[in-house]
């Protein structure tokens, strides 16, 4: 069985996706790489023949979707205002399908901590952590968990905010930096070992995950700079892990997108303890990169999925969490 067989991958008519909008940029702190992403996607579907058109919601109010009538929305925003639950109520209200998770399982998945509240409760290995709204609550959360300590914005994506703290001192700098960009701060345990992340595609019982990707970043620092900008981080796909441990990471990623109720696509980010062998989930980002340096890409182009047919089988599978609406004047029976 082939890849794209395993994927559920099948041929796409550009023509019976309608209007499509590209919704890009926004308003959020990771607005540069929405940009980039939106028009790597823009860019794919034109070349497949799909009438798709951008549209930056930071220069357009959204009820413009339903007034020009787009029939699909694929949403490429990062962050705050476009992966928070926040554009998929908007779109749900207009009934335009839109790609990726609906209300819930993105907003969900934005808030880190609410993420690891509901991984812990299903049982799945996420690093210890605490919640913090001080700098003398930032240290004492460094009592707790040790050093060294990740301390960055519980809403936030693209490590935009992020200290790994080393020592005690650090923390009230650390926990300033993160609450500049959201006033929920998580501190958690760091774990040393390989960096890897896993892509999802699909829904349910059909969703399958993607090829496990090994990132090498210099010195082992994966920042803002390094994800996006850097030609010298190292991305290993075979990911070239022990045996067995690929398929094991898949699982976890695949039972860590069912429980937060995720469809579309996502990508988990997982370290992978190096003493004991054990993954730890960190978070999971339900509208990922589409950039030249992101990882989705090259994690389906691994399976046999090129970009362009990954933006068609993404857009092919746009959906709403509820029926649209009926028109208005239409009165359903009582």
């Amino acid at each position: 069985m082939s890849a794209l067989t395993t994927l559920g991958a099948a041929a796409v008519d550009p023509r019976a996706l309608g209007k499509v909008a590209v919704l890009m940029g926004g308003h959020s702190a990771e607005r540069e790489v929405s940009l980039m992403s939106g028009a790597g996607v823009l860019a794919a579907l034109r070349r497949a023949g799909v009438d798709a058109h951008a549209f930056d919601p930071a220069e357009r109010p959204l009820w413009e979707l339903a007034h020009e009538r787009f029939e699909r929305v694929f949403i490429a925003l990062h962050g705050r205002f476009g992966e928070d639950g926040t554009v998929q109520g908007a779109l749900e209200l207009m009934g335009i399908p839109y790609t990726g998770s609906g209300v819930l399982a993105s907003s969900v998945a934005m808030d880190k901590v609410m993420t690891k509240r509901l991984w812990r409760a299903a049982g799945l290995p996420t690093p210890d952590w605490r919640e913090v709204s001080s700098a003398d609550e930032a240290e004492a959360a460094f009592d707790a968990l040790g050093a060294p300590m990740i301390v960055k914005p519980a809403r936030e994506g693209s490590t935009i905010g992020l200290t790994k703290v080393t020592a005690r001192a650090q923390c009230a700098a650390a926990y300033r930096l993160a609450a500049q960009h959201d006033p929920e701060v998580l501190c958690e345990q760091f774990i040393a070992g390989d960096e890897v992340t896993c892509a999802v595609l699909g829904r349910g019982a059909q969703a399958r995950a993607l090829p496990v990707i090994r990132i090498v970043a210099p010195d082992g620092n994966y920042d803002y700079q390094n994800k996006y900008f850097s030609d010298e981080t190292r991305y290993i796909v075979p990911c070239d892990l022990p045996a067995g441990e690929e398929a094991a990471i898949q699982s976890l990623v695949l039972a860590a997108y069912r429980t937060l109720g995720c469809r579309g696509w996502a990508r988990a980010d997982v370290m992978i303890d190096a003493a004991t062998r054990r993954p730890y989930l960190l978070e999971i980002n339900t509208a990922p990169g589409m950039t030249s340096h992101s990882l989705v890409p090259m994690a389906a182009r691994a399976a046999g999925l090129d970009y362009e047919a990954l933006c068609l089988r993404l857009l092919a599978d746009a959906a709403l969490d509820q029926p649209a609406p009926a028109p208005a004047g239409r009165k359903g029976s009582r």
